[in-house]
């Protein structure tokens, strides 16, 4: 069976890590003793592991399991404010210790926050990885890296209507935590090395319809709709990707494909 190691057992990682169980050897860190424990009586093999953003004394010891693994999937937070280069540089030292030189398939978990001020529809082009720092620290030390840039992660407890939310008539660029899980193990199979891709449901619904879906409010209003709409086209042409939960506002109806 080949191994997947996923750093970061977060929200998003749990979800990874439980799609590919069937067909992977799962190894994986958590932040505290009592979270691996609880992973590694379910087997799966979990260690501590949190990467601060300052030196260490001490160099952060490699992960015995990364000589045997075949996929790596990076779903810590990377994505650093301009602010604090340094830190963010101190983190991914840190990473980097953890996983040597891995030359095996890499995934990087990043952010469609990149586009933060954008209006319009963006796409790739619009932000290169060269504009960002933590993208272009992992791509400078694993030129082999996928970069996804996840829209918001939604699915399961996620709905929009449990959150607080403000201006109303902007679009969302929501993904279902289901087509990262697809598009991830497409890629893995293709064995695709080196893509950016925006992860993002192809429609990008105004929030309030979103809302009113979720809430069974009948909703007949045409909104005009502001902000910026990330596309993830290049990902749809490139892996002739086909969404299973294209529409943010069915994303809390059960699909029946699963």
């Amino acid at each position: 069976m080949k191994k997947a190691g996923i750093i970061g057992y977060g929200w998003v990682g749990a979800r990874i890590a439980n799609a590919m169980s069937g067909q992977y050897e799962i190894y994986t860190t958590t932040t505290t003793q009592e979270k691996a424990d609880a992973l590694n009586a379910q087997r799966l093999d979990a260690v501590v592991a949190s990467f601060p953003d300052y030196q260490l004394n001490e160099p952060y010891q490699r992960w015995k399991a990364i000589d045997d693994l075949d996929v790596l999937i990076i779903t810590i937070p990377i994505s650093g404010k301009s602010c604090c280069v340094s830190s963010l540089y101190n983190r991914i030292q840190n990473l980097s210790a953890f996983i040597g030189d891995f030359k095996g398939q890499i995934f990087l978990m990043s952010s469609t926050g990149v586009y933060s001020d954008a209006q319009g529809e963006v796409t790739e082009e619009d932000v290169p990885v060269e504009n960002v720092s933590g993208e272009r620290m992992i791509k400078n030390k694993y030129p082999q890296v996928n970069i996804l840039r996840l829209g918001g992660l939604m699915g399961d407890n996620r709905l929009l209507k449990n959150y607080k939310v403000s201006n109303l008539d902007y679009a969302v660029n929501h993904i279902h935590y289901a087509d990262i899980c697809s598009i991830i193990s497409i890629m893995i199979e293709k064995g695709t090395e080196a893509k950016l891709y925006n992860v993002t449901a192809p429609l990008h619904p105004p929030k309030i319809q979103v809302l009113n879906a979720q809430n069974n409010v009948p909703d007949n209003e045409e909104t005009e709709v502001k902000g910026k709409k990330v596309l993830s086209s290049k990902l749809v042409s490139e892996l002739e990707y086909v969404f299973q939960y294209p529409d943010p506002r069915a994303f809390h109806e059960i699909n029946s494909n699963h």
